[in-house]
């Protein structure tokens, strides 16, 4: 369960890095905005390895389940636009296959 709390900081704060680049370079925003944006890149880093996993490919893969929930929350509470049906349909489907990836590699590893 741990592992989902290291995942949903990770992708919070890798969001977090790439939004500072996009308010940068896509919104026109000062050049500032890079500084805490790579503060928050290595932050994401770090805090994905803590993530209890073998193989850092497995954790990845993951790991991309929760960053597409963290997604659509930072949609819905930053960006202040409405998630669709579908988005919170893709969004279960994503911690299935997460929950799946992260337990089977326990099961198959016994």
């Amino acid at each position: 369960m741990l592992n989902y709390v290291w995942f949903f900081l990770a992708a919070l704060f890798e969001i977090a890095g790439c939004y500072g680049f996009w308010m940068w370079l896509r919104q026109g925003k000062s050049a500032w905005w890079i500084v805490p944006a790579v503060l928050s890149l290595t932050l994401f880093a770090l805090l994905l390895t803590k993530v209890e996993a073998v193989y850092a490919g497995r954790a990845y893969a993951a790991y991309g389940g929760i960053y597409i929930v963290t997604s659509i929350a930072w949609l819905a509470a930053v960006e202040r636009v409405r998630p669709l049906a579908s988005d919170w349909v893709g969004v279960g489907l994503c911690v299935i296959g997460a929950t799946i990836i992260l337990l089977g590699s326990r099961v198959s590893s016994s």
